[in-house]
Formats: C-alpha cells, sequence, structure tokens
C-alpha cells in the first residue's frame, strides 16, 4: 500500500503502517542524530526548545549553507545509519511522543517500545541530493553547537520519499524477517 501523510502525526495515522508499505511525508521533520538524541534525553521536558508531539524524527545530518541574509539552504540530507540510535530509542519514546523515526538500514531491539505509539521508515543510503528536492523551507535549528550534522533541524518537507516500512507498531520487523529468512536458507544450505 501506499500512504501520503502529514505531520504532526496521530497513533490513528500510522497504525495500519505494516512492513513494506510506502509512505510519503509532508509538514515538520525534525533532524537528529546521536548527540541530538542524548541532548534530547538529557533536557528536562520543561526545557524543551521544541515539541516533539506527534514528530517525525529524520536520522540524517544535512549539509546546510547559509546565504548571506541569515537563512539556511539544505546542500544534502542523505540518512545516517539508524542502528547508532537504536540504544536511545526505547527511552526516547517513552518520554516523547514520537510518531515516526526516518533513516537507513534497521534497528536493532526496538520493534517492542515501537508497539502501538512509533514506526521505523527506511530512505535509501545515497540519496542525499534527491532528499533535499523535498525540502520546501529550512524552518529553525536548535543546539547548532552539537555542529551542522549533529544539530536538530526543522524542515519543511513536500512528499518526501518514498520511504518503506521497515518496522510497524505491531512490532513486524522487515530486517528481522530477512535475516531469519537468510539464516533459514543458510542452514539448509549448508546441509
Amino acid at each position: 500500500m501506499e500512504y501520503h501523510l502529514k505531520t504532526p502525526l496521530s497513533i490513528e495515522d500510522i497504525e495500519s503502517l505494516r512492513i513494506g508499505d510506502v509512505v510519503y511525508i509532508s509538514g515538520k521533520v525534525f533532524t537528529a542524530r546521536d548527540e541530538a538524541h542524548k541532548r534530547i534525553l538529557e533536557t528536562p521536558l520543561e526545557n524543551m526548545p521544541f515539541d516533539l508531539e506527534g514528530a517525525a524524527i529524520y536520522h540524517c545530518g544535512p549539509l546546510m549553507q547559509e546565504k548571506e541574509s541569515g537563512i539556511w539552504e539544505p546542500v544534502a540530507a542523505g540518512p545516517t545509519t539508524s542502528a547508532r540510535m537504536s540504544v536511545m530509542t526505547p527511552p526516547l519514546l517513552e518520554r516523547h511522543n514520537v510518531r515516526m523515526l526516518i533513516g537507513k538500514g534497521g534497528m536493532d531491539h526496538v520493534a517492542d517500545s515501537m508497539k502501538g505509539k512509533c514506526v521505523y521508515l527506511v530512505y535509501t543510503g545515497g540519496c542525499a541530493a534527491l532528499a533535499v528536492n523535498s525540502i520546501t523551507e529550512v524552518c529553525d535549528v536548535h543546539w547548532l553547537d552539537l555542529g551542522m550534522p549533529e544539530a536538530v533541524w526543522v524542515l519543511e518537507m513536500d512528499e518526501f520519499g518514498p520511504l518503506v516500512v521497515g518496522i510497524d507498531t505491531e512490532r513486524q520487523d522487515i530486517f528481522r524477517n530477512i535475516r531469519e529468512k537468510v539464516n533459514e536458507n543458510l542452514e539448509k544450505a549448508l546441509r
């Protein structure tokens, strides 16, 4: 199935998504990599400079160019390896009602924490220049002291995708399923 969704997302927006479905997302999307995740977890809720209610977080360290007018222009915005954020995802989802994570590759041991509340979508690696075409505006940047790729960028997106559902709200994990099938076939081949 193919879905076109807009942020902020409700649980109803994502609960019917299943692994393998294709999604295009519009609206505000937050970028966050390792250091941003750490800071989000360390920051008391009352001191958070942005609201993650119904948010989509893109595991991305964009390359931005600041224009003379002080406006940021995206140059590249490809996904980063999401597995690096796996350990921080369960506590993130306990504290914030993030509804969608977007990144590259699989995420380990997060499906249980996503049950009934969040989905993980996969964007093709190597498409950093293509992703920029979906960014209609750089709305804001937070924690630029972490460095450009680690800062939290608030991007207005229009039909960002295609994104493939890798983990759904029912704990189905397309990467785990593939690994299990490969291991099963390998055992058969070795016999």
